[in-house]
């Protein structure tokens, strides 16, 4: 048998020509055999069951990077449309509906109304997993020609996909078979079934959760905690879905073809009027003096505000707008972080002191002069900007520590509102391919990057994980301390930023790190039909990114 030599890492090993990169794997690294859930090789992802046919570079992903992880749940989501297919005795592969993320998990729903959700029916499918898992059936891609795939689905009833596929320009279509059932997946899978030893099905409202290890821990599940107030929102939003007729990408290019975008637009752009117009309601009832706004990364906080604010002053208020990055503590007390880096996101970076005392003389009614945080020195500078609050003012308060209960510690509880803005994606590929949020931000935040601060979408992507680690600590904590959630992601708007995402991405460089990230991004974004930014209305949050807006941000 012929040899041929493989490098990973400063090690070179010999193999036999044609060996699988799992086999590999098993042979050298045996320990770390289910870590390991793809591959690059020669600077080219791929899985483990490509071959090996001449000498190349191999680095191995793991289920601790991101795109080890995306794959991990990916093939378990196959595992259990599975085993609904087997219990339920089903001949179509559209038992379950895999909707969107909450608790660390993913809720799920059946799709029949004529099969009820028991705790035994997700015993049952449970234990069904298991021996799955335990058999160690191998998990075998098909490239069928797009017609065929087509006509797969238009045959066992699969609507989203045949819609989907309808707009496909590829030639080729990547199916997945699992024992002989067989369907589609946005993205690579593991070898075999025996590659997912970790998950768990939680009842939850009217559906499940479907439980799968984190990347920072991809060795132990992470526990279930419901978080009722982000719940209710997604299940607010999926009824707008069902109110605007698009559940699906599928649906939205339908839309599109049809010519029914433009009051597609407009029906979504009036929905979040109408709960704007609510929360000023909320507010000038609860006569609160504060609203604090936070929110993940391109959350459209900032046009957010500025649409708040338009509607408190149509309620008779006076809104005045306060960014909290003012109340920086001096540079030079900035805490570092582990790597001695100045740590801006820690809510330490505040000076919570000041900020509580201004805020507590404005609610007595005494004038203060505001401070203006000047980053290129990193201090505070005041400038003569005086405020004092009078009957019907409202200070409307942005910034990422804005729902921490340090934050506004003094202040009394009754004069505050509390704002938590996200952008919930409630659109789906299909229903067994979800979009996560965080896709939706990281693509808005390309764009708005490079428009208004010259960053290349290489270098967003690189400082991504940065910003998901601050979220996680300094955000996603506090999310449930608020009065009201608001949900800022657009059911058409990937359609619209597609076409300034797509060169930034396009310009990423082949032998960088954030490549791989880049050229997923494309093939997601090649999902959509593109449709014109004309009509995008001047005040949408979208405008906040692709620019054009009304508004002075």
């Amino acid at each position: 048998m012929e040899k041929i030599n493989v490098s990973v890492g400063n090690e070179t090993y010999s193999v036999d020509k044609s060996t699988t990169i799992a086999k590999f794997i098993e042979e050298y690294f045996v320990a770390d055999k289910y870590n390991y859930v793809l591959a690059i090789k020669d600077d080219k992802l791929c899985e483990l069951g490509n071959a090996i046919d001449k000498d190349c570079k191999l680095e191995l992903v793991s289920t601790s990077s991101v795109m080890g992880i995306e794959t991990y749940k990916r093939s378990l989501t196959l595992i259990l449309v599975k085993a609904f297919a087997d219990v339920l005795e089903s001949k179509t592969n559209h038992c379950v509906n895999v909707m969107y993320s909450v608790g660390k998990g993913y809720f799920c729903k059946l799709i029949s109304d004529e099969v009820a959700l028991s705790a035994e029916l997700l015993d049952k499918v449970k234990s069904r997993m298991d021996e799955l898992v335990a058999q160690d059936i191998a998990i075998v891609k098909e490239s069928v020609g797009t017609q065929e795939a087509i006509a797969r689905f238009a045959a066992q009833g699969m609507k989203a996909k045949e819609r989907l596929f309808k707009y496909r320009r590829a030639s080729k279509v990547n199916m997945y078979g699992l024992d002989g059932y067989v369907d589609y997946f946005y993205g690579y899978m593991v070898p075999s079934t025996g590659y997912i030893k970790l998950f768990d099905l939680i009842m939850y409202d009217d559906g499940f959760v479907l439980m799968a290890p984190k990347k920072e821990n991809p060795s132990e599940l992470p526990a279930f905690v419901p978080q009722e107030k982000l719940f209710n929102v997604l299940k607010t939003s999926d009824e707008w879905s069902k109110t605007l007729d698009v559940n699906n990408v599928g649906e939205l290019n339908d839309c599109i073809t049809d010519g029914g975008i433009n009051e597609l637009m407009l029906v979504q752009e009036a929905l979040m009027e109408k709960q704007i117009a609510h929360i000023a309601d909320m507010i000038e009832a609860g006569e609160k003096k504060i609203v604090l706004i936070a929110g993940p990364s391109s959350s459209g906080k900032t046009t957010f505000s500025h649409r708040l604010s338009v509607q408190l002053r149509a309620h008779g208020l006076r809104p005045y707008p306060l960014a909290l990055d003012n109340y920086f503590v001096d540079r030079e007390f900035t805490p570092k972080d582990e790597n001695g880096n100045y740590d801006f996101e820690c809510i330490e970076a505040m000076d919570l002191e000041l900020f509580n005392s201004d805020m507590s003389k404005l609610l007595k009614g005494e004038e203060v002069e505001i401070p203006t945080f000047n980053f290129t020195i990193g201090k505070k500078e005041y400038k003569g900007k005086k405020m004092k609050l009078n009957k019907g003012d409202v200070l409307v308060a942005e910034g990422i520590h804005a729902l921490n209960p340090r934050m506004t510690s003094e202040l009394p509880n009754d004069s505050k509102f509390k704002v938590y803005i996200s952008a919930l994606t409630q659109l789906n590929v299909d229903i067994h391919n979800r979009i996560p949020t965080t896709d939706g931000r990281l693509i808005r935040r390309i764009v708005r990057d490079a428009r208004t601060r010259g960053n290349n979408a290489k270098d967003t992507i690189a400082m991504w994980p940065s910003v998901r680690r601050g979220e996680e600590k300094y955000i996603f904590p506090f999310q449930e301390e608020a009065d009201v959630m608001f949900n800022s992601a657009l059911i058409y708007e990937l359609s619209v930023i597609k076409q300034f995402a797509e060169p930034l991405l396009f310009a990423v460089p082949t032998d960088c790190p954030e490549y791989y990230e880049a050229k997923r991004l494309l093939k997601f974004l090649d999902y959509f039909l593109s449709q014109d930014v004309t009509n995008v209305p001047k005040n949408s949050i979208l405008r906040e990114f692709v620019g054009g807006g009304c508004f002075d941000i």
